[in-house]
């Protein structure tokens, strides 16, 4: 990621960054059914948020009632790490490589905001070691990248410019989009399911939409509202039930 504040974007203007420290802090939510749980669901906030929100705003809770045996790890994957470009690797060190030692066989990432971006571009850039990825209401870059897959007539139509802007971020949207390209022609990529959520108000609604145009429509998943937990909540209840994630047996 560039020096340049991706906060700008992702709300009204920039901030003071935390520190992106090592390693990540985390908080592990045990399956409440299984013993030893196969699957790891990884779940990022947004650009504000934090690990507790997951809790407080009941994401835990219904991976428990829907009895679902998985582990949920929630990673304090905040804005620093994006800005300082490490990211990507913090994430692997700090929770996928550790995860897979443990002998997890299947490992999702569900992210909200920046952590859907988050997810996004982990996936692209750690090929094959993702099983799964959720969205909700992603950020997928500048607004102007998304205009220019509009015009286009679409992500499959879209062709990214042979040149892009010296700056770094610009740079990481670009080859994102160019990434999302793998979903309109799924055969032979290595890009994990994807499932995508958001509310037709939020500011993503226009990008988001462009990419859902691409993905199996039992994928995508709308609702009212705007960039906020009530839609998101609703989101995910509805999103719950269709993963394809192991359940509980008693």
């Amino acid at each position: 990621m560039a020096a340049v504040c991706l906060a700008a974007l992702l709300t009204a203007g920039c901030a003071s960054l935390r520190s992106a420290t090592a390693p990540m802090y985390t908080v592990s939510d045990p399956s409440q059914c299984v013993a030893r749980a196969d699957t790891l669901l990884v779940l990022l906030p947004g650009v504000y948020s934090n690990p507790d929100e997951f809790a407080r705003e009941g994401f835990v809770r219904a991976v428990q009632e829907q009895r679902l045996a998985v582990d949920v790890v929630r990673v304090d994957a905040h804005l620093g790490y994006y800005e300082k470009g490490t990211f990507v690797d913090r994430l692997r060190q700090d929770v996928i490589a550790p995860a897979q030692a443990r002998g997890y066989r299947a490992i999702w990432i569900a992210g909200i905001s920046l952590g859907g971006f988050g997810g996004l571009i982990y996936a692209q850039e750690r090929p094959g070691e993702l099983a799964g990825l959720v969205a909700l209401a992603p950020y997928l870059g500048n607004p102007t990248l998304a205009e220019e897959v509009a015009e286009a007539g679409g992500l499959l139509r879209w062709t990214a410019p042979a040149r892009v802007s010296e700056d770094a971020r610009t740079q990481r949207e670009a080859a994102l989009w160019s990434g999302l390209k793998g979903y309109a022609s799924p055969s032979g990529n290595a890009l994990p399911p994807l499932w995508l959520g958001y509310g037709t108000a939020d500011r993503f609604a226009r990008s988001n939409g462009l990419l859902g145009a691409v993905l199996p429509g039992e994928r995508v998943f709308t609702t009212d509202g705007g960039h906020d937990w009530a839609p998101w909540r609703r989101l995910w209840q509805a999103m719950l039930p269709t993963l394809p994630l192991p359940r509980c047996t008693s």
